[in-house]
């Protein structure tokens, strides 16, 4: 393989996927590389444009250019981060948030008529070939942090959450089908009814494959959401994506409005706790009781959205 041939498959690739006029592709005011920071903006709970200039490799300029556009556009809010006040914190708005679902939206779409044209037998070999590139041209290099993107699940992935929740929980805890079913109940709720505008599902996406999972819904309590079926593959522990999906929740139902966060767990899962204290969580109550086919402590943890304490 020589130069020009990547060169020659970026030419292809590009005019493939509408890249050199993107705007028109997807019908929108925005580049690709706008859009790319719009998107970067919709799936992390927490951004700083310092954080997204190193993600993406964009010049500074060329970064405040694309925000100012955006603040224009009310698109995103600017303040001082609280990690650091010498450093800007972007947060997209409501205007934001839906002008990033719309793309998104549109590319799903695009995309999807791209697919459309490939054989159902020669998928998997496309699948495959694009792997094959990643992991090539990755030098071998181990995942790292900014390699896990949040986003929302799509087609399979609420299957995947009762799947995975199933298999890794029974290897891990011992638990039997009994957890399966309350899993699959849950998700069966979600996806049959849920209003989008208060409750969520995160997908953690590494490499092209779905690695962890985290619902945000509507409690029985007035004013009050709750935090489910929090996991994380036992091979992508350690990228600090647990913390990631917990923020994600607490950002988004302090954001439209819940004044407490609350969950259910068991003290067994010690490494899961670990995150929701570090997020601010409080036990409130325990009780030992027998369920998925052993003796457990059941946990309730509250978590105070209003800044106000308890």
């Amino acid at each position: 393989m020589t130069v020009q041939d990547i060169r020659a498959f970026n030419r292809f690739y590009t005019n493939v996927i509408g890249a050199l006029d993107y705007s028109r592709q997807l019908y929108a005011p925005y580049t690709l590389t706008e859009s790319r920071v719009l998107y970067e903006l919709a799936h992390s709970p927490r951004t700083d444009a310092a954080d997204l200039r190193t993600e993406l490799s964009l010049d500074a300029g060329y970064l405040s250019r694309i925000l100012n556009k955006f603040e224009q556009d009310g698109l995103i809010e600017r303040t001082a981060s609280a990690r650091d006040p010498r450093r800007r914190r972007v947060t997209l708005t409501t205007r934001g948030r839906e002008t990033a679902a719309l793309l998104a939206e549109r590319a799903d779409e695009s995309v999807g008529a791209l697919l459309a044209t490939v054989p159902s037998a020669d998928r998997p070999r496309l699948s495959e070939a694009m792997q094959t590139v990643r992991a090539l041209l990755s030098d071998g290099r181990p995942p790292r942090r900014e390699d896990v993107l949040l986003r929302e699940p799509g087609p399979g992935d609420l299957g995947w959450i009762v799947a995975r929740n199933a298999a890794l929980y029974a290897a891990e805890y011992g638990f039997n089908a009994d957890y399966e079913g309350l899993v699959a109940r849950i998700v069966a709720d979600f996806a049959e009814d849920h209003d989008p505008h208060l409750e969520r599902v995160w997908i953690a996406e590494l490499d092209g494959r779905p690695v962890g999972c985290v619902m945000c819904v509507r409690d029985e309590a007035p004013a009050t959401a709750r935090l489910r079926l929090l996991l994380v593959e036992p091979d992508a522990r350690g990228l600090g994506i647990g913390d990631r999906l917990v923020a994600a929740v607490v950002d988004f139902a302090r954001g439209v409005g819940y004044r407490d966060l609350v969950l259910w767990t068991n003290d067994v899962l010690a490494a899961a706790r670990r995150v929701y204290q570090r997020h601010g969580f409080v036990l409130a109550a325990e009780k030992p009781h027998r369920s998925f086919g052993r003796d457990l402590n059941g946990q309730d943890w509250r978590l105070d959205l209003t800044g106000t304490g308890e």
